[in-house]
C-alpha cells in the first residue's frame, strides 16, 4: 500500500509499541487526544481465516475536510487480496458499525477514476451526489450517500 501512497495502520509508526498503538486507537474512538482536525473514529481490520486482508476507518462525524474528500468511511484491501469481494464486504460491515454509533446517512467518497471503488460503493447502495473536479495531477472525487 505504501507504493500507492497509503499506510495500512492508522497513525502507526515503526517505533510504536503494540500496547501504545491499541491505546491510541481506543483514544481515537473515544475522541481523546486527537490530532488537530481529526474526528473520533473506529479503526478495524478485516480478517479472513486468520489473515488480515484489509482495513476500514469509520469517522463518527464529518468535519470540513471529510465533507469534501474523506467521508464517514475509508476502506482498503491489501493488493494481494483484491478482486475477491473483500472490499464490498468490508464496506457492508462498516455500514453496520456506522449505524450502531448513530450515523444515519453515510458519506463515502472515492477517486473518479477508481472503477473498483465505484462498483463497491454502488453495490452497497451508494447514490452519487456529485463529482468534484480534480486539480492538476489528482483525479476528481465522487461523493456518494448511503441511506
Amino acid at each position: 500500500m505504501a507504493a500507492e501512497g497509503h499506510t495500512f495502520g492508522l497513525r502507526l509508526e515503526p517505533d510504536t509499541t503494540w500496547n501504545s498503538y491499541l491505546q491510541m486507537l481506543a483514544d481515537c474512538r473515544a475522541g481523546v487526544n486527537l490530532p488537530e482536525r481529526h474526528v473520533p473514529s473506529t479503526f478495524l481490520v478485516a480478517d479472513v481465516d486468520g489473515q488480515i486482508v484489509g482495513r476500514v476507518s469509520i469517522r463518527h462525524h464529518l468535519n470540513e475536510f471529510l465533507r469534501v474528500e474523506g467521508g464517514h468511511i475509508g476502506y482498503c484491501v491489501l493488493p494481494g487480496f483484491r478482486r475477491r469481494g473483500y472490499a464490498t464486504e468490508i464496506l457492508r460491515q462498516a455500514l453496520i458499525v456506522a449505524r450502531s454509533i448513530g450515523i444515519g446517512r453515510v458519506l463515502v467518497t472515492c477517486d473518479d477514476d477508481n472503477a473498483a471503488s465505484i462498483a463497491v460503493i454502488e453495490s452497497n447502495g451508494g447514490k452519487l451526489d456529485c463529482v468534484r473536479p480534480g486539480t492538476g495531477a489528482t483525479p476528481g472525487h465522487r461523493l456518494y450517500w448511503i441511506d
